[in-house]
């Protein structure tokens, strides 16, 4: 059934739950689709008119029906509830130590993604509305000392494998919605929000930020580039990219 809905490959650790949800899921709906279907073709040669010129004003009397609507209820709250609340509760409650995470803030705007790393000390700058211009896109602060050494980039999200990565998504204008199919990472940006998600590559390589909530007329445009690498290739990349910033 994974090879079958052609599902991307799983580069976190959450992966494979996400995945063994929707093959579930989709066994279901198979079973429904084909069980129903076959009710449905009975249906039509049970009842037909050429074997029933005369209607039938007893009805069913049968509570088939009913132990069939009884059993499909078990079946999705044993989804419900053994699966899909319990990877809910880890994967959003359960947010790992920011000590022992790579942490950034995401800023969507209309058509981009703006990654806001913490310099070496570990803290973000102040940001604020009035100070973002053209060349300043997340309202950086470079007065505030804790700025000073902060990393921005546009559309490029690095990340090092085998560590938490929490993102803190806001968004300056409309709804967004920040997707990385290969992570199965999902979650709407919210306006006036600032939201929280987590998750821990597995896998190195490049793929895709997408939006997949339609952000207006550029929405085709806004995609971002994930490179998971080694530790020592994402220090390098981020010490290069301190440097090249600072103008170093």
């Amino acid at each position: 059934m994974w090879e079958l809905l052609g599902l991307p490959p799983q580069a976190s650790a959450h992966a494979a739950d996400v995945d063994q949800l929707i093959v579930l899921l989709h066994w279901v709906m198979a079973i429904l689709f084909v069980g129903w279907g076959a009710f449905f073709l009975y249906t039509l040669v049970r009842f037909r008119q050429s074997a029933n010129p005369k209607a039938d004003y007893a009805g069913v009397k049968s509570h088939n029906s009913s132990y069939l609507d009884v059993v499909l209820a078990l079946v999705e709250a044993v989804l419900l509830i053994g699966f899909a609340i319990p990877a809910w509760a880890t994967r959003v409650d359960q947010l790992p130590a920011e000590g022992e995470a790579t942490v950034v803030h995401v800023v969507a705007k209309q058509f981009e993604w703006h990654i806001h790393y913490p310099g070496p000390d570990g803290m973000f700058g102040r940001t604020a509305i009035e100070l973002i211009t053209p060349t300043n896109a997340i309202g950086l602060d470079r007065s505030d000392p804790a700025a000073a050494d902060d990393l921005a980039t546009i559309n490029q999200f690095n990340m090092p494998v085998d560590k938490p990565v929490i993102v803190h998504l806001s968004t300056q204008d409309v709804i967004h919605s920040f997707a990385i199919a290969e992570l199965r990472v999902k979650q709407d940006v919210i306006p006036g929000q600032e939201i929280p998600v987590w998750f821990v590559p597995t896998l190195t390589g490049n793929f895709e930020i997408n939006c997949s909530q339609l952000c207006g007329l550029g929405h085709y445009r806004m995609r971002g580039f994930v490179s998971i690498q080694t530790e020592s290739e994402f220090q390098d990349w981020f010490a290069e990219e301190i440097a090249f910033q600072s103008g170093n």
